[in-house]
C-alpha cells in the first residue's frame, strides 16, 4: 500500500467518520435542552453553551477520548434540579454510551421506550424523580447493562418478564414506586445478581421458589409491600445472602428451620407479618448484627444462643405471644444497642434478667408478665435514653441509682405495683423529656426537683396516692405539653405558676382534692387544647380570661363547686352535661344549663341582679316534672277557656314561664316581651307554617331566638297546640351537638312561645339562596354540614331513649352557626315513638323534602 493511500485512510477514519456521530450528539443534547422547563434551559444555557465542536468540555457530558464520541450523560448534582421530560431525548444518536445517571432531579413523564436502543448501556439511573407510567418492556434488550435504578419514582404496572433477559444485571433497584403484580419468576435467570431491592411497592402473590437460582445475591429487600405465602425454603440456598428483609408484608407460615443454618446473614428482618410456630435456633445467631421479628404470631422462647457471637446489636421481637425468660446469651450481649421485647408473655424476675449494657440506647420490655424489682444496674447503662416497662407486675421501690442514667430522656414505669416515694434524684435528669408513672401505688409529696426538668414534655403521675400540694415551681418546666396529675389526693390551690407552661396543650387535675379558685392566669395558656378540672372543692366563677383560649377543645369542670357564666368559647357551649354538672350555680348556652340571671327594671327604676340557681336532678325527673307542669296547664287553659266566669288572675295577665331545670322565668319573660318590643316586625328573621322567629338581644348581651306561634282569631289553633307540645317534648329530651337547643318555654292564652339558642347564620335555605354566601359554603363545609345532619338523625332514631322522627327536614329547618355546623330545628312536627307498637301517623311537613316511594298519605313508622 502507498504511502499516500495509507494516510489518505487514516484521516477519513480518524477525523471524518467521527464528525457525523459528534455533531449528531450535541444537536440531540441541544434539542432536548430547549424542551426541558425554562429554569432548567436557563442552566443548562451557561452550562451546555451553544458551540458543538466543544460539547465533550459540556458539565455533566464525558466522551471517548480517541473517537470524541459520548460515553456518559451525569446530571445527577442536586445543583442541577433539571425538570422536564425525556420525550425530546434522541437516545439513537448515543450509539456508544455506556452511562446514564439523572437522579436525584424533577424529572417527569413516561421513561421512553427508546432507552432500549442504548445497546452499549452499562449504568442506568433515573433514580429520585417523578416518573410515572410502566417500565419499558424494551429494557430487556440492553443485554450490556449492569446497574439499573428506578427507585423513588411513581411507576405502577408490573416488572416486565423482559427483565429476565439482562443476564450481566448485578444491582436491581425499583424500590419506592407503585408496581404491583408479582415478582415474575424470570427474576431467577438473573443469575449476576447480588443486589435485589423491591422494597416499598404494591408487589403481591408469592416469592418466586426460582429466587434460590441467584446464587451471588448477598441483598434481598422485599419490605412493604403486600407479599403472601410463605417464606421459600429455596431462600436458605443462597449462601452468599448478607441482608434479607421482607417487614411489613403479609407472609404468613413458620419461619422455615434451615434459616438458622445461613450463617452469611447479618440482617435478618421478618417483623410485622403473620409468621407462626417458633424462632429456629442455630448457628446463624452467631453471625447477626441486626434480627427483627416484631408484630407477628411466633410463640415458645427465644433462642438460648440468641447473642452467641457478640455482635448484636438490633432485636426487636415485640408483640408476638413469646414466653419464657429472658435468655442468658441476651443479658450479657453488651454489643446491644435497641432493643423491643414488649407485648408478649415473657415471665421470670426482672431483676437478674438484664445486665449491663454500655451501648444501649432504647429497651422496651411493657406489656409483659416481668415480676420482682427493678435492678439499681440500669443506672449503669451510661448511653440508656429510653427505658419502658410499663404494664407489668413490677414491685419494690424506683432504684435512687437510675438517676445516674444521665442521657435517660424517657422513662414509663406506668401500671405496676411500685411502691414509696418518687425518688428526687430523678430530677437530676436534665435530658428527660417524658415521665410516666401512673397507675401505681406511690404516696408522698410530688418531689419539687421534678420542676428541674426543664426538657420534660409530658409528665404523667395520674392514679397513684400522692398528696399535699402541686409544686410551684413545677411552672419552670416550660416545654411541658402534656400534665396528668389525676385521681391522687392532691390538696391546695392551684398554683398559679402552671400558666408558666406557655406549650400546654392537656392538663388533667382531676379526682384530687384541689381548693380555690381557678387561677386567673390560665388565660395566658393559649395552647391549651384539652383541659380536665372535675371532681375537687374549686370554688368561685372561671376567669374571664378564659374566653382567650380559642383552641380549647374538651373540657371538664363537673363536681366542683364554681358559679357564674361559663366563657363564650365553642368547648364550653358544646360540652356534654356531664362535663358541666355538679357545680354551685353555672349558666351559659351550654346542654341543660340555664341562661346567666337577666337584670329586671322593677317599677321604682333601678335595677338588680337575678342570681341564676341549678337544680341538680336526675333528668328524666326534670322532664316529668316539666311535662307534668305543662299538661296542668293546658287543663287550666281549657277550665278558664269552657267557663267564662273563671276569673283571669294577674298571673294570667303576665303569663307563666318555664324553663329547663327550674329558671326563674318571669323576669326573663318580660326582658323578651321588651326585646322584641312585644314582637314588632323589625326583630322578625324567620317564618314558618307553625311559628314567626325573632331575635331578641337580652340585657346581659346574650342573643336568643324566640319562637312564637301562630294564633286563629278566636283562639288557639288546635294543631299549632299539638305542634308547641311536640316541640316542647322533643327538645326537652334530646342533648345533641347537630340539635338545637331549647332554653324554656312559654304556654299562655294570649301568646306562647319557645326560647332557644340564636344560631348565628341561619338556615341552610338562606345561605344557598346568597351567592356570596354560598361560594363561601365550600364542599368541605357541605360535606361537614351532611355529616351533621346524619349525626342528628342517627341520634333521634337509634341513640335516644325514645325513637324521635323528626318529619320536616328541610333547608328551612336546618340552622349554620358561625362555623358552619349544622342544627336541626323546628320540631313542631315531630313524632316521639312508642317502640312497643306500630305508629301511624298522617303526612306533614314540607312538600318537596318527601322520600320517594312513600304513600303520599300515610307514612308507616315501625318500632
Amino acid at each position: 500500500m502507498s504511502s499516500s493511500l495509507f494516510k489518505l485512510i487514516f484521516f477519513t477514519s480518524v477525523f471524518l467518520l467521527p464528525c457525523p456521530v459528534t455533531s449528531m450528539e450535541a444537536d440531540a443534547l441541544l434539542k432536548w435542552k430547549l424542551s426541558l422547563d425554562n429554569d432548567t434551559q436557563t442552566l443548562l444555557s451557561r452550562l451546555w453553551p451553544p458551540v458543538k465542536s466543544n460539547h465533550c468540555s459540556w458539565a455533566g457530558v464525558t466522551c471517548d477520548n480517541t473517537t470524541g464520541s459520548v460515553t456518559g450523560i451525569a446530571l445527577n448534582d442536586y445543583s442541577f434540579r433539571l425538570r422536564g421530560t425525556l420525550d425530546d431525548l434522541d437516545f439513537l444518536a448515543f450509539p456508544n454510551l455506556i452511562s446514564l445517571q439523572l437522579r436525584n432531579n424533577s424529572l417527569y413523564g413516561r421513561i421512553p421506550s427508546g432507552v432500549g436502543s442504548l445497546s452499549k448501556l452499562v449504568f442506568l439511573d433515573l433514580s429520585d424523580n417523578n416518573f410515572h407510567g410502566s417500565m419499558p418492556e424494551e429494557l430487556g434488550t440492553l443485554s450490556s447493562l449492569q446497574y439499573l435504578n428506578f427507585s423513588w419514582n411513581s411507576l405502577t404496572g408490573r416488572v416486565p418478564s423482559s427483565i429476565g433477559n439482562l443476564s450481566n444485571l448485578e444491582s436491581l433497584y425499583i424500590y419506592i414506586n407503585h408496581i404491583s403484580g408479582s415478582i415474575p419468576i424470570e427474576i431467577g435467570l438473573l443469575r449476576s445478581l447480588s443486589t435485589l431491592k423491591l422494597s416499598g411497592n404494591n408487589l403481591t402473590g408469592v416469592i418466586p421458589v426460582s429466587i434460590g437460582n441467584l446464587t451471588y445475591l448477598s441483598t434481598l429487600k422485599l419490605h412493604n409491600n403486600g407479599i403472601s405465602g410463605s417464606i421459600p425454603r429455596e431462600i436458605t440456598m443462597l449462601k452468599s445472602l448478607n441482608t434479607l428483609t421482607l417487614t411489613n408484608n403479609s407472609i404468613s407460615g413458620p419461619i422455615p428451620a434451615s434459616l438458622g443454618n445461613m450463617t452469611s446473614l447479618s440482617i435478618l428482618v421478618l417483623s410485622e407479618n403473620s409468621l407462626t410456630g417458633l424462632i429456629p435456633p442455630g448457628p446463624v445467631y452467631g453471625n447477626l448484627t441486626n434480627l427483627q421479628l416484631s408484630n407477628n404470631h411466633l410463640t415458645g422462647p427465644l433462642p438460648e444462643n440468641l447473642c452467641l457471637g457478640g455482635v448484636l446489636t438490633r432485636f426487636g421481637a415485640g408483640n408476638n405471644d413469646l414466653t419464657g425468660s429472658i435468655p442468658s446469651s441476651l443479658r450479657d450481649c453488651r454489643s446491644l444497642y435497641r432493643v423491643r421485647l414488649e407485648g408478649n408473655h415473657f415471665t421470670c424476675n426482672i431483676s437478674d434478667a438484664f445486665g449491663v449494657y454500655p451501648n444501649l440506647d432504647y429497651i422496651a420490655l411493657s406489656d409483659n408478665e416481668f415480676f420482682g424489682e427493678l435492678s439499681p444496674k440500669w443506672g449503669q447503662c451510661p448511653n440508656l435514653t429510653s427505658l419502658r416497662v410499663s404494664k407489668n407486675n413490677i414491685s419494690g421501690r424506683i432504684p435512687v441509682e437510675l438517676g445516674r442514667a444521665a442521657r435517660l430522656g424517657e422513662l414509663d414505669l406506668s401500671l405496676n405495683h411500685l411502691v414509696g416515694e418518687i425518688p428526687k434524684e430523678l430530677g437530676g435528669l436534665a435530658m428527660m423529656s417524658r415521665l410516666s408513672l401512673r397507675g401505681n401505688r406511690f404516696s408522698g409529696k410530688i418531689p419539687p426537683e421534678i420542676g428541674l426538668l426543664s426538657n420534660l414534655e409530658q409528665l404523667n403521675l395520674a392514679s397513684n396516692n400522692l398528696c399535699g400540694p402541686i409544686p410551684d415551681n413545677l411552672g419552670n418546666c416550660s416545654k411541658l405539653f402534656s400534665l396528668n396529675l389525676s385521681k391522687n389526693s392532691l390538696g391546695w390551690a392551684i398554683p398559679s405558676s402552671i400558666s408558666h407552661m406557655n406549650a400546654l396543650q392537656n392538663l388533667d387535675l382531676s379526682h384530687n382534692s384541689l381548693v380555690g379558685g381557678i387561677p386567673q392566669q390560665f388565660g395566658s395558656l393559649h395552647s391549651l387544647e384539652i383541659l380536665n378540672l372535675s371532681h375537687n372543692m374549686l370554688n368561685g366563677s372561671i376567669p374571664k380570661a378564659f374566653n382567650d383560649l380559642h383552641g380549647l377543645r374538651f373540657v371538664n369542670i363537673s363536681f366542683n363547686r364554681l358559679e357564674g357564666p361559663i366563657p363564650d368559647l365553642r368547648a364550653f357551649h358544646e360540652a356534654s352535661f356531664n362535663a358541666l354538672r355538679n357545680n354551685k350555680g353555672l349558666c351559659g348556652n351550654a346542654t341543660r344549663l340555664m341562661p346567666c340571671a337577666l337584670p329586671s327594671r322593677a317599677s321604682h327604676g333601678h335595677e338588680r341582679r337575678i342570681k341564676l340557681t341549678i337544680l341538680v336532678a336526675v333528668p328524666l325527673f326534670a322532664v316529668l316534672l316539666l311535662l307534668s307542669l305543662s299538661l296542668t296547664f293546658c287543663k287550666k287553659t281549657q277550665t278558664r277557656e269552657s267557663d267564662p266566669s273563671y276569673p283571669e288572675s294577674n298571673e294570667d295577665q303576665i303569663g307563666d314561664f318555664f324553663t329547663v331545670l327550674g329558671f326563674n322565668g318571669r323576669q326573663l319573660h318580660d326582658s323578651i316581651i321588651e326585646a322584641t318590643e312585644d314582637f314588632s316586625s323589625d326583630y322578625r328573621i324567620g317564618s314558618g307554617g307553625y311559628g314567626t322567629v325573632y331575635k331578641a338581644v337580652l340585657p346581659t348581651g346574650q342573643v336568643a331566638a324566640v319562637k312564637k306561634l301562630h294564633r286563629s282569631e278566636d283562639t288557639m289553633a288546635i294543631n299549632n297546640s299539638k305542634a308547641f307540645e311536640s316541640e316542647i317534648a322533643a327538645l326537652l329530651e334530646i342533648r345533641h351537638r347537630n340539635i338545637v337547643q331549647m332554653y324554656g318555654f312559654c304556654s299562655h292564652r294570649k301568646h306562647s312561645f319557645l326560647v332557644y339558642e340564636f344560631v348565628e347564620r341561619g338556615s341552610l335555605k338562606m345561605v344557598l339562596s346568597n351567592d356570596e354566601h354560598a361560594k363561601e359554603l365550600d364542599w368541605e363545609k357541605r360535606i361537614n354540614v351532611v355529616k351533621g345532619l346524619a349525626s342528628a338523625v342517627c341520634y333521634m332514631h337509634h341513640d335516644h331513649s325514645q325513637p324521635v322522627v323528626h318529619r320536616d327536614i328541610s333547608s328551612n329547618n336546618v340552622l349554620l352557626d358561625f362555623y358552619y355546623e349544622a342544627r336541626v330545628s323546628d320540631f313542631g312536627t315531630a313524632r316521639i315513638l312508642r317502640p312497643d307498637c306500630t305508629n301511624w301517623t298522617s303526612l306533614v311537613g314540607t312538600y318537596g323534602y318527601i322520600a320517594p316511594g312513600i304513600n303520599s298519605y300515610l307514612i308507616l313508622f315501625s318500632g
